[in-house]
């Protein structure tokens, strides 16, 4: 059975820093693109980041772009995203995400949307930022 298993949400104030990550079971993330939706209440969806599991690429939506890190290891069969800098408008529950390769060949803010049509398994974690 294919899952994705997210953890590391958590509560933090403005400015600081949580990792979250994705552990997959039941199937190799190699291979595929994977990546982070968040939704936070009453807002809809947005594609946060999406790396690109075989070549290692990376893509940000704008309003993470210098602040949220992706990245995966293969070996432990896990994608990570690190989330410095956060603020009051990152709170959400966050997602992983799974998608085919390879991607298209359109601009960084078209790859990231693609998130949000990719298949998500998990239950998602929750991420607070409050003083």
């Amino acid at each position: 059975q294919m899952r994705l298993v997210e953890s590391g949400g958590g509560l933090v104030q403005p400015g600081g820093s949580l990792r979250v990550s994705c552990a997959a079971s039941g199937f190799t993330l190699d291979g595929y693109a994977i990546g982070w939706i968040r939704q936070a209440p009453g807002k809809e969806r947005e594609g946060v980041a999406l790396i690109n599991s075989r070549d290692g690429s990376t893509y940000y939506a704008d309003s993470v772009k210098g602040r949220f890190t992706i990245s995966r290891d293969n070996a432990e069969n896990t994608m990570s995203l690190q989330m410095d800098s956060l603020t009051p408008s990152d709170p959400a529950v966050y997602s992983c995400v799974l998608g085919p390769l390879p991607l298209p060949r359109v601009s960084e803010e078209e790859i990231v949307k693609l998130t949000l049509r990719f298949g998500s398994w998990g239950q998602g974690t929750q991420v607070t930022v409050s003083s």
